[in-house]
């Protein structure tokens, strides 16, 4: 009877994943192996990307790629996992029930942005978190130029001043722009708990970061945090009342809500600590990968990011090392030593770093011309020819983004 590895979710880490355990399988000419991923469409949803105008195009066919290696593709969604008995709940899109067995489970369900109980967050703040909210906001932009004339249609508040909420602001003035006109007076605002500017990118790229949004018109409010938030706008933990017709949350993100699924211990965002191999600690045949692992890059107390740079190398160690684990071979340790951010800066240009403490490296159009190539080229999927899509899954590749 054939094994079965089954990877739930059609992400960075989900599709490498897929790809690594099908190079090993075919590098060691087994038949009786069936490499299944479950997740509810046969796309790639590029989410680094979704902070651009066109998010609604930001995405990836996979079904040819599948198809050329041997991966059996299932829609649906997993609702339930049962770790006890190697066995998962999946809900089609016909929204028939069904179990599916398993002999290596790969969990690569990411993470979905935290939205925390803030009155009238759910319902008026925007998102660029899913391909679908990040649509929303673009058309809601586009709408702003049907409202009469006011400081709060004209002005826009980015709440979080993380990697996403900077790359989301530098966007804004131009793309509201683009809605009301080149002359139209307009407002990008930045409100961050924190009390400096972008204390989560450290002190390296923070002068150019700060030179950028001036330079870009917007403005940053730093050590404040959002009280509750209405269709004009938002008012602040001091109380204080800032009129915007857009209000875009970008603060935080937490790992996929399967990982409560897991009998096993988990970080503060939720993710699965595993091993140097991404074996889940103490649950032998769960392996977990991309923004569900908490996973160390190296020997010196760095863990991966949850992002696409980590995900995509994620995901071939976790597919790699799960058809080892089922083939009875060595695996390969994950280990991504190299670490580095590209920051888009909108129309101001980017910046690049590289280690750790962020040490800048590259600045306003070079950097641009990396972040373009990154977004544009690396972080997608390979081409559907067999040979060229096995070879990339080398879990030994390492992909900047």
């Amino acid at each position: 009877m054939a094994k079965r590895i089954l990877i739930i979710g059609a992400g960075f880490a989900g599709m490498w994943s897929a790809l690594g355990a099908a190079r090993l399988i075919d590098l060691h000419g087994q038949k009786d192996v069936e490499i299944a991923l479950i997740a509810p469409q046969p796309e790639l949803h590029v989410r680094p990307r979704f902070y651009e105008a066109g998010a609604a195009r930001m995405k990836a066919p996979l079904r040819d790629i599948f198809d050329a290696v041997g991966v059996r593709f299932i829609q649906g969604t997993v609702e339930r996992i049962h770790a006890d008995r190697n066995e998962v709940e999946v809900v089609g899109i016909d929204q028939a029930r069904s179990t599916l067995s398993y002999d290596r489970l790969v969990l690569a369900t990411g993470s979905r942005l935290f939205r925390p109980q803030i009155p009238g967050l759910d319902k008026h703040a925007f998102s660029v978190d899913q391909i679908d909210e990040a649509a929303e906001l673009e058309a809601h932009i586009k709408r702003l130029a049907d409202h009469p004339a006011s400081a709060a249609r004209n002005t826009i508040v980015v709440a979080g001043g993380g990697f996403t909420g900077i790359e989301t602001a530098a966007e804004m003035p131009a793309r509201l722009r683009d809605a009301l006109g080149e002359d139209a007076e307009v407002n990008v605002i930045v409100v961050d708990r924190h009390a400096e500017v972008a204390a989560e990118l450290g002190a390296g790229p923070r002068p150019v970061i700060t030179q950028a949004l001036e330079a870009l018109g917007v403005t940053w409010r730093p050590g404040t945090s959002v009280a509750s938030v209405d269709e004009n706008g938002l008012t602040t933990a001091h109380g204080e009342r800032i009129d915007a017709k857009t209000v875009i949350w970008t603060a935080g993100v937490r790992a996929s809500a399967l990982t409560q699924q897991i009998p096993a211990q988990r970080d503060a965002f939720g993710r699965l600590h595993v091993d140097s191999n991404l074996r889940v600690k103490g649950v032998d045949a769960v392996f977990a990968t991309g923004d569900v692992a908490y996973a160390a890059t190296d020997d010196d107390g760095n863990y991966a990011a949850m992002s696409c740079q980590h995900a995509m190398n994620l995901g071939r160690s976790a597919g790699h090392n799960v058809a080892a684990d089922l083939l009875g071979l060595a695996p390969i340790p994950y280990r991504q030593p190299r670490y580095v951010t590209c920051l888009d800066l909108g129309p101001w240009g980017a910046v690049y770093t590289e280690g750790w403490e962020r040490e800048v490296k590259l600045v306003g159009a070079d950097a641009k011309a990396l972040k373009g190539r990154i977004n544009a080229e690396w972080i997608y999927p390979p081409s559907a020819d067999r040979a060229q899509a096995l070879a990339a899954a080398n879990p030994d590749r390492t992909v900047v983004a």
